[in-house]
């Protein structure tokens, strides 16, 4: 027991509390576990957010960091006349753009430096301005475009100067296409123009844009923040779709035939406001040409022609903008006129039709100079003729050949206005026609309860109605295709270019309007016009020509619009495959009238025309062609201009070469020479002095010709015929292919051709 109290005594009681160390250890770690949890729970909440909640989100613009969109142009259709020429081709050219953040180097001087050498490089190259290219290769955007639309051989420069200077990144080059139009001004206000985008602004490039543009392709590929490839992953490519190819009903040889006359018209005549020609074939209401002028070149449609730049610079701006949508207008269909006289042929239709006349009733009218109508403030209104001395008694025919005006007040007061305006709408002419051209308006009436005696007067002749070419050439081309209003067509086919096939657009035939026996009895009058009438300058020889001539006067609010010379001529008579309607706008020149202005520009296109069409002439022989012959007269050393009146005076088409002013300038030469006798409308060339006479053209292979054909193929180069027999060609003087200088006669004999019997 003893021994037991000792050990007790032996323990030492303390007054502060005892903590194990391995409990403070274990307390620490709980609270770290407990905020690594807290921690795990956090960023697992904000993982699920963001997989679950902004899951796609990411995706997609992860999607967008890292995935390079190449576009594909696709190639834009071409535009074809109607023998297959074409008018319009896309060519394959390049885009130049810079990535600026990618132009870079070791330290920010040799970046500076680098930047300022790729700046250099571009601007010498093609031809830019240095400080403007400069500003794009320091912009802060992701691409910026130095130049569009670059040939192939700048293209090539610019690889070369990239492999110099080991250039590899920074500077793309990219596949675009380019549009051109062989023909420069041809067609221009028809055919129309692009922007930089291969997007059409204006005429068929406009309106057929959907059809011609295709469907862009593109190459998807993914790449990282080093512009490299992401290993694995798919590109994807996905093919352009090229647009469709257009075929017109526009034949270039009459376009361009139409588009020599009507300049020459234009000019010769000093028409202040231009003037247009259409040709269409009534049977099917094919445009076979139209024409504006002035015109413009299409591959440069932004640059004034000559006539506009003569006050472009002095233009607000907002005035040379709308200039410029005038210069690109097409007249035939934008902008209305008032037809004159040409209209009376849809006056005399109605009235045979509805049995209010017949042709040639003798007496049926009479022209006292002029007809009085009370207006609706009961004041008189005196409407003349255009002739000072009346023409007294006369039938319908007779009045058409005259032109009469009286004559046709009288007969619009016969037929009514109802009646009238039943058969305006009849033939098409209170709405347009639809013809796919770009900008097409339609006409201008009086309301038919607003029309009293003087609006029905004035309608009757052509005056204040206002309808577009394109209305007035339809209405006509049914009046002689047996009374069947044709619709006006433009594009004839289109083409897929993936698949090759061809579509094409057909003819429309709108409805019957006129009876055949009555479009016979028009037809005999217009042919009257020519051969008896006011028309008669529009006659080609070897043809049936009809006819009617156009004179309008405009409204006295108007007169700075001068008056519209016009002509409508239908060949040939009997079976008409053409319908021309020529329109030349205040002519300043000896004389407004549209039969002696418009007249003989007619007949100078049909003489082209129908030979190239193939319609036979009633000339088959020398001696209906030499019966008529013009002896040259000898104009050397009178001034070029004198030279000029005269031959054109004795019935002779001119050409001149003369350097400075033509009413100072002598003639030095001419060809063909003094004294030798041509067939009316051969060409002679006139040399002023100091001018070489010319020796550029090329004698054409005229054997197996008709005699018609023959003439007009010279004729296309400046060359004359004289001819020997009756058939067609066998033999020339001068051998195919040889040059001559223009103006000279080619000799050809001519012999029909035997048939076996059968």
């Amino acid at each position: 027991m003893k021994n037991n109290k000792s050990s007790t005594s032996n323990i030492v009681k303390m007054n502060t509390k005892f903590q194990s160390q391995n409990f403070l250890v274990t307390k620490k770690i709980r609270i770290l576990l407990i905020v690594s949890i807290l921690i795990f729970i956090t960023l697992l909440t904000r993982l699920g957010f963001l997989q679950f909640v902004q899951g796609n989100y990411l995706k997609e613009l992860a999607n967008q960091q890292q995935m390079i969109n190449q576009i594909i142009s696709p190639k834009r259709g071409n535009i074809y006349d109607s023998t297959g020429k074409a008018l319009a081709i896309s060519a394959q050219v390049d885009t130049i753009t810079i990535n600026p953040q990618k132009i870079k180097s070791d330290t920010d001087e040799k970046t500076k430096a680098l930047k300022e050498k790729i700046a250099k490089g571009l601007s010498e190259i093609f031809e830019l301005n240095y400080e403007e290219t400069l500003a794009k290769v320091n912009s802060k955007f992701q691409v910026e475009t130095i130049i569009k639309k670059v040939e192939h051989d700048k293209v090539d420069e610019l690889k070369k100067w990239m492999e110099e200077n080991k250039i590899k990144v920074g500077i793309n080059i990219d596949e675009d296409t380019k549009r051109y139009y062989p023909y420069n001004n041809v067609a221009s206000n028809v055919i129309g123009f692009c922007g930089n985008d291969n997007q059409g602004l204006s005429g068929i490039e406009s309106k057929w844009n959907s059809v011609l543009t295709g469907t862009p392709g593109k190459i998807v590929s993914y790449k990282g923040s080093d512009q490299k490839e992401i290993p694995n992953s798919e590109e994807k490519y996905i093919s352009a779709e090229n647009g469709n190819d257009l075929t017109l009903t526009i034949d270039l040889n009459i376009q361009t035939i139409i588009e020599k006359y009507l300049k020459q018209a234009v000019d010769d005549n000093s028409c202040t406001r231009g003037g247009n020609a259409i040709v269409m074939n009534p049977k099917n209401g094919d445009i076979l040409a139209m024409a504006c002028y002035p015109d413009y070149n299409l591959n440069t449609p932004y640059t004034p022609n000559s006539t506009l730049s003569k006050t472009y610079d002095s233009l607000p701006k907002d005035e040379k903008e709308k200039s410029l949508f005038k210069m690109w207008a097409n007249k035939s269909v934008s902008e209305t006129y008032e037809p004159g006289s040409t209209f009376k042929i849809i006056t005399a239709s109605v009235a045979i039709e509805e049995n209010i006349t017949i042709t040639d009733k003798a007496d049926d009218f009479y022209c006292q100079g002029s007809e009085k109508f009370d207006d609706v403030s009961n004041k008189v209104i005196e409407i003349t003729c255009w002739r000072d001395v009346p023409h007294g008694v006369q039938s319908l025919r007779q009045a058409l050949c005259n032109s009469c005006n009286p004559a046709f007040m009288q007969l619009g007061k016969r037929i009514g206005a109802p009646t009238l305006y039943k058969y305006y709408d009849a033939f098409g002419l209170f709405n347009s026609t639809d013809s796919g051209l770009y900008g097409e308006q339609s006409s201008i009436f009086h309301t038919l309860d607003k029309v009293g005696p003087v609006e029905l007067a004035t309608m009757s002749f052509g005056q204040r109605l206002n309808i577009t070419p394109l209305q007035m050439i339809t209405a006509i081309s049914c009046v002689v295709n047996d009374g069947i209003l044709m619709k006006p067509r433009i594009v004839k086919q289109v083409t897929n270019t993936e698949t090759d096939s061809v579509s094409e657009i057909p003819t429309v035939e709108v409805r019957q309007v006129l009876s055949k026996k009555t479009t016979d009895s028009v037809k005999s009058m217009m042919e009257s016009v020519v051969t008896q009438g006011t028309g008669k300058h529009a006659a080609v020889t070897g043809y049936s020509i009809g006819g009617k001539t156009g004179t309008s006067e405009p409204i006295e609010s108007k007169k700075e619009e001068g008056f519209v010379a016009s002509y409508v001529a239908i060949s040939p008579v009997e079976d008409t495959q053409v319908v021309l309607l020529l329109t030349l706008y205040d002519p300043k020149g000896d004389s407004y009238q549209g039969g002696q202005v418009a007249g003989p520009v007619v007949s100078q296109m049909l003489s082209e025309i129908l030979p190239y069409l193939g319609i036979p002439s009633s000339i088959t022989s020398s001696t209906e062609i030499n019966k008529d012959l013009i002896i040259v007269p000898d104009i050397r050393k009178k001034t070029v201009a004198e030279a000029e009146k005269t031959l054109k005076n004795s019935g002779f088409n001119v050409k001149t070469y003369v350097n400075g002013d033509s009413n100072i300038i002598l003639v030095e030469d001419q060809m063909p020479k003094p004294g030798v006798s041509l067939p009316k409308d051969s060409i002679i060339i006139l040399y002023g002095k100091g001018s070489d006479i010319s020796t550029s053209v090329t004698v054409p292979d005229l054997k197996g010709m008709s005699l018609a054909e023959a003439t007009t193929t010279l004729k296309n180069k400046n060359l004359n015929i004289s001819v020997e027999g009756i058939g067609n060609v066998i033999t020339q003087d001068y051998a195919k292919d040889e040059k001559v200088p223009e103006g000279t006669i080619i000799n050809v004999t001519l012999k029909q051709t035997l048939k076996d019997a059968h």
